[in-house]
């Protein structure tokens, strides 16, 4: 038993239907391939880099702090001093010399005390 029909009028109505329909579907299939080749395409060209940001100025003279609640100075460093460690604040020229005054110690890698001409 078959479930198409007999007669010549309806078998051509359900193949122009039909034509119809295999049109819609091929146009259907070309936009999703050309969608999935612009994702391939998309994805195989490498970002563009960013700019890099410049590295900020490094501070002219650091302060190392104790560890504990006060953290009170402990030494005074050059910005540049590679003996610093992660416990190490910015500071000024006049803060450097008012602790050098008060006895803290200075660095004796990187003597911030005889390049501020601060000698005891």
């Amino acid at each position: 038993m078959s479930v198409l029909p007999p007669d010549l009028p309806r078998l051509r109505t359900l193949v122009t239907y039909l034509r119809g329909e295999l049109s819609r579907m091929e146009q259907a299939l070309a936009a999703a391939e050309g969608r999935k080749a612009a994702t391939v395409r998309k994805q195989a060209q490498p970002a563009p880099e960013p700019e890099p940001e410049p590295e900020p100025e490094p501070p002219a003279w650091l302060v190392e702090r104790g560890i504990g609640v006060g953290r009170l100075p402990v030494r005074a460093h050059a910005g540049d001093c590679w003996d610093t460690r992660s416990r190490c604040a910015p500071a000024s020229a006049d803060q450097i010399r008012a602790l050098l005054a008060q006895g803290i110690p200075a660095c004796p890698h990187c003597r911030p005390d005889t390049a501020l001409g601060v000698l005891e």
